[in-house]
């Protein structure tokens, strides 16, 4: 396991059964199928803009950890520390379709996953030490106290070995125990991070403030190196340990289709920028127009663009602002 990576992340893929008709879920009788996981969808908008990224996870011995596996190879995600566990399922989900830009239903059938087995035995310093980057995000620490321990160990390495890391609380409440657990975890392992990514409504029950500068604040007080906090449709405010600070207009979306990864696409577009050694406020534009592409299709990773996508589209930008 030699070949560099840009960036390493792991957690847990699902199958997605996205509803192709409006309705609750259980009036609903066909569906399609895609692939789901928050850190999944960050590794594949990074392979697409043509980052070397490796995913570690576990899957199932079924149909569906096969298929996670071929949509890992179309998307040109490294896997070869994605695990076959015979002894658990691959878990999946169903998801409604809305048609008002709502939120959609989402189910989960994931207890006992092969993924919520993941555990330090996973873990392999010769792969994971050979990224400059690690993404975490608050999905994978939650989904069992062995996972947890695994990303408490990617963080610590990581840090150790002075690679940068960029952290998204993407808060799951149901998959912990209580919300004092959550918060104090999720915080704890922000700490390692450089680049700590957290929505305005994450921020409150993580800090106990909605101030996007307050919330900030907590964090580089904690050894961030910057903090985006997501505003929504307002866009994102950002700040740094230098005392760089700011606020960057959202994308304009005409019509919003689903909502579900549009976190994963701004970190896509905040870490794939820094990476590559963009300004800040860069980071933040491409952020809010990547988050914005993928309000605008159904499914989490569809709207991610390819790199010759995004290049058209950020010139365009700079010939529109000239």
């Amino acid at each position: 396991m030699n070949d560099t990576l840009d960036v390493i992340t792991y957690g847990e893929a699902m199958a997605m059964f996205v509803a192709t008709e409006p309705g609750a879920l259980a009036k609903v009788g066909h569906f399609a199928k895609r692939a789901a996981g928050a850190e999944l969808n960050v590794a594949t908008g990074l392979a697409r803009l043509g980052f070397k990224v490796g995913w570690m996870s576990r899957v199932g011995a079924d149909s569906f950890g096969q298929f996670v596996r071929d949509v890992l190879a179309q998307e040109g995600v490294d896997a070869r520390c994605v695990s076959t566990d015979a002894r658990y399922p691959t878990g999946f989900q169903l998801k409604s379709k809305c048609d008002d830009g709502s939120d959609p239903a989402v189910e989960y059938f994931r207890a006992g996953s092969a993924a919520s087995k993941l555990s330090l035995h996973d873990y392999r310093a010769d792969y994971v030490l050979g990224a400059r980057h690690l993404h975490l995000s608050g999905v994978a620490p939650a989904i069992s106290a062995s996972s947890r321990e695994l990303a408490f160990k990617l963080a610590r390495e990581m840090r150790a070995a002075g690679r940068t890391i960029s952290f998204d609380p993407n808060l799951r409440p149901t998959l912990w125990e209580s919300q004092a657990d959550m918060v104090a975890t999720l915080n704890e392992l922000a700490a390692f991070a450089d680049w700590v990514l957290p929505g305005v409504g994450e921020g409150r029950v993580l800090t106990g403030s909605d101030d996007p500068a307050a919330i900030a604040r907590f964090y580089l007080a904690r050894g961030a190196r910057g903090v985006i906090v997501k505003l929504g449709a307002q866009g994102a405010y950002y700040a740094t340990a230098d005392g760089e600070q700011g606020h960057v207009d959202a994308e304009r979306v005409v019509r919003v289709v689903d909502t579900v990864g549009a976190g994963d696409g701004f970190a896509v577009g905040v870490v794939s920028a820094l990476l590559e050694g963009r300004p800040l406020t860069q980071a933040v534009a491409r952020g809010n127009r990547i988050g914005a592409l993928a309000v605008q299709v159904i499914g989490d990773s569809e709207g991610l663009p390819t790199r010759a996508q995004l290049d058209a589209m950020e010139a365009d930008a700079a010939l529109a602002s000239a």
